[in-house]
Protein backbone atom coordinates (compact mmCIF):
# COMPACT_ATOMS: atom_id res chain seq x y z
CA UNK A 1 0.00 0.00 0.00
CA UNK A 2 1.59 3.29 -0.83
CA UNK A 3 -1.94 5.25 -0.32
CA UNK A 4 -1.20 8.44 2.92
CA UNK A 5 -5.25 8.58 1.91
CA UNK A 6 -6.23 5.26 3.76
CA UNK A 7 -4.54 6.23 7.04
CA UNK A 8 -6.95 6.28 9.81
CA UNK A 9 -9.40 5.43 7.53
CA UNK A 10 -11.86 1.77 7.88
CA UNK A 11 -10.48 -0.09 4.33
CA UNK A 12 -10.90 -4.04 3.49
CA UNK A 13 -7.61 -6.38 2.00
CA UNK A 14 -7.93 -9.38 0.24
CA UNK A 15 -5.55 -11.86 -0.51
CA UNK A 16 -5.33 -13.78 -3.70
CA UNK A 17 -5.09 -16.99 -1.91
CA UNK A 18 -8.05 -16.20 0.85
CA UNK A 19 -11.54 -16.35 1.03
CA UNK A 20 -12.22 -13.59 3.82
CA UNK A 21 -10.98 -10.32 3.36
CA UNK A 22 -9.75 -8.85 6.65
CA UNK A 23 -11.17 -4.85 7.51
CA UNK A 24 -9.67 -2.46 9.77
CA UNK A 25 -7.85 1.26 10.25
CA UNK A 26 -5.15 1.72 9.13
CA UNK A 27 -2.66 3.14 11.36
CA UNK A 28 0.90 2.67 9.43
CA UNK A 29 2.11 1.00 6.68
CA UNK A 30 5.44 0.46 4.36
CA UNK A 31 6.60 -1.21 1.51
CA UNK A 32 6.23 -4.64 3.12
CA UNK A 33 3.73 -4.30 6.10
CA UNK A 34 0.51 -2.68 7.07
CA UNK A 35 -0.56 -2.30 10.63
CA UNK A 36 -4.10 -2.08 11.06
CA UNK A 37 -6.83 -1.92 14.24
CA UNK A 38 -8.79 -5.28 13.40
CA UNK A 39 -11.98 -4.61 13.13
CA UNK A 40 -13.12 -8.33 13.27
CA UNK A 41 -16.44 -8.38 12.77
CA UNK A 42 -19.59 -6.27 11.71
CA UNK A 43 -18.86 -2.89 13.61
CA UNK A 44 -16.44 -4.58 16.72
CA UNK A 45 -12.79 -3.67 16.89
CA UNK A 46 -10.26 -6.77 18.38
CA UNK A 47 -6.73 -5.86 18.84
CA UNK A 48 -4.45 -5.25 15.80
CA UNK A 49 -3.43 -7.24 12.67
CA UNK A 50 -0.17 -6.31 10.58
CA UNK A 51 -0.58 -7.97 7.02
CA UNK A 52 2.37 -8.53 4.91
CA UNK A 53 2.11 -7.20 1.32
CA UNK A 54 3.09 -10.73 -0.16
CA UNK A 55 -0.47 -12.41 -2.15
CA UNK A 56 -2.16 -9.36 -1.64
CA UNK A 57 -5.14 -8.88 -4.25
CA UNK A 58 -6.25 -5.27 -3.55
CA UNK A 59 -7.54 -3.07 -1.21
CA UNK A 60 -11.27 -1.51 -0.81
CA UNK A 61 -12.92 1.13 0.34
CA UNK A 62 -16.38 0.83 -0.88
CA UNK A 63 -20.09 2.17 0.75
CA UNK A 64 -19.64 -1.11 2.91
CA UNK A 65 -16.07 0.22 4.67
CA UNK A 66 -17.59 3.67 4.75
CA UNK A 67 -20.49 2.43 6.86
CA UNK A 68 -18.76 0.70 9.33
CA UNK A 69 -16.48 3.16 9.57
CA UNK A 70 -19.39 5.34 10.60
CA UNK A 71 -20.41 3.52 12.81
CA UNK A 72 -17.60 2.38 14.98
CA UNK A 73 -16.44 5.93 15.17
CA UNK A 74 -19.73 6.43 16.85
CA UNK A 75 -18.80 3.43 19.20
CA UNK A 76 -15.21 5.82 19.76
CA UNK A 77 -13.65 2.96 18.94
CA UNK A 78 -11.37 4.12 15.96
CA UNK A 79 -7.78 3.69 15.95
CA UNK A 80 -5.17 6.75 16.94
CA UNK A 81 -1.52 7.43 16.22
CA UNK A 82 -0.51 6.10 19.66
CA UNK A 83 -1.10 2.52 18.60
CA UNK A 84 1.65 3.26 15.94
CA UNK A 85 4.69 0.39 16.58
CA UNK A 86 7.33 -0.72 14.65
CA UNK A 87 6.72 -2.44 11.40
CA UNK A 88 10.57 -2.15 9.94
CA UNK A 89 10.95 -6.00 9.51
CA UNK A 90 9.74 -9.30 10.88
CA UNK A 91 12.70 -9.43 13.62
CA UNK A 92 11.67 -6.22 14.39
CA UNK A 93 7.99 -6.46 14.93
CA UNK A 94 8.15 -10.48 16.76
CA UNK A 95 10.92 -8.34 19.08
CA UNK A 96 8.29 -5.46 20.12
CA UNK A 97 6.00 -7.68 20.42
CA UNK A 98 6.86 -10.14 22.76
CA UNK A 99 8.43 -7.18 25.05
CA UNK A 100 5.38 -5.45 25.16
CA UNK A 101 2.55 -7.82 25.08
CA UNK A 102 4.18 -10.83 25.90
CA UNK A 103 2.87 -13.10 23.19
CA UNK A 104 1.06 -12.69 19.49
CA UNK A 105 -0.58 -14.59 17.18
CA UNK A 106 0.10 -15.01 13.56
CA UNK A 107 -1.06 -17.12 10.43
CA UNK A 108 0.78 -18.81 7.84
CA UNK A 109 -0.80 -19.27 3.85
CA UNK A 110 -4.24 -20.89 5.38
CA UNK A 111 -6.26 -18.92 7.72
CA UNK A 112 -7.61 -22.35 8.96
CA UNK A 113 -4.68 -22.75 11.38
CA UNK A 114 -2.99 -20.20 14.06
CA UNK A 115 -0.11 -19.86 15.82
CA UNK A 116 0.18 -18.13 19.45
CA UNK A 117 3.74 -17.66 21.30
CA UNK A 118 6.74 -15.60 21.72
CA UNK A 119 10.04 -15.32 19.63
CA UNK A 120 12.50 -16.91 20.89
CA UNK A 121 14.73 -16.52 17.75
CA UNK A 122 14.86 -15.04 14.22
CA UNK A 123 17.29 -15.48 11.23
CA UNK A 124 17.01 -15.58 7.86
CA UNK A 125 15.97 -19.19 7.76
CA UNK A 126 14.16 -19.57 10.93
CA UNK A 127 12.03 -18.46 13.29
CA UNK A 128 11.32 -19.87 16.43
CA UNK A 129 8.84 -19.21 18.81
CA UNK A 130 8.17 -20.75 22.43
CA UNK A 131 4.16 -21.95 21.20
CA UNK A 132 1.80 -21.48 23.67
CA UNK A 133 -1.37 -24.46 22.78
CA UNK A 134 -5.09 -23.37 22.90
CA UNK A 135 -5.64 -23.70 26.28
CA UNK A 136 -3.08 -21.42 27.61
CA UNK A 137 -0.51 -24.02 28.49
CA UNK A 138 3.66 -23.14 27.08
CA UNK A 139 3.87 -26.66 25.08
CA UNK A 140 6.83 -26.61 22.73
CA UNK A 141 9.38 -24.66 20.49
CA UNK A 142 8.28 -25.00 16.94
CA UNK A 143 10.09 -23.60 14.09
CA UNK A 144 8.86 -21.65 10.92
CA UNK A 145 10.30 -19.92 7.41
CA UNK A 146 10.11 -16.50 8.31
CA UNK A 147 9.31 -16.02 4.28
CA UNK A 148 5.89 -17.93 5.58
CA UNK A 149 4.51 -15.45 7.74
CA UNK A 150 1.47 -13.72 6.34
CA UNK A 151 -0.31 -12.32 9.21
CA UNK A 152 0.11 -11.25 12.67
CA UNK A 153 -2.28 -10.56 15.49
CA UNK A 154 -2.11 -9.19 18.97
CA UNK A 155 -3.99 -7.86 21.48
CA UNK A 156 -7.19 -9.67 20.45
CA UNK A 157 -9.92 -11.08 22.86
CA UNK A 158 -8.36 -14.60 22.53
CA UNK A 159 -4.80 -13.64 22.74
CA UNK A 160 -5.02 -11.89 26.21
CA UNK A 161 -7.86 -14.63 27.13
CA UNK A 162 -5.17 -16.92 26.87
CA UNK A 163 -2.24 -14.98 27.90
CA UNK A 164 -4.32 -14.32 31.25
CA UNK A 165 -5.10 -18.31 31.97
CA UNK A 166 -2.03 -18.65 31.67
CA UNK A 167 -0.25 -16.32 34.14
CA UNK A 168 -3.03 -17.55 36.35
CA UNK A 169 -1.61 -20.99 36.21
CA UNK A 170 1.97 -19.44 36.80
CA UNK A 171 0.64 -17.31 39.99
CA UNK A 172 -1.57 -20.66 41.29
CA UNK A 173 1.83 -22.33 40.83
CA UNK A 174 4.04 -20.15 42.69
CA UNK A 175 1.51 -19.58 45.68
CA UNK A 176 0.62 -23.50 46.53
CA UNK A 177 2.60 -24.83 49.00
CA UNK A 178 5.17 -27.23 48.58
CA UNK A 179 5.08 -30.27 50.58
Amino acid sequence: MKKKKFIGKLISIKYTDRETPYYGFVIDYNDDWTLMKYNYTDYEMDGYVILRHKNIDGYRRSETERFREKIIKLKGQQSTEKEIIPITDLKTILSYLTKKFGIFLFYLKSEKRCYVGKLSSLNSNALIIDYMDPKGKWAKQMTFRPGDIRTIEFSTDYINSLKLFSDSMKRKKRASPKI
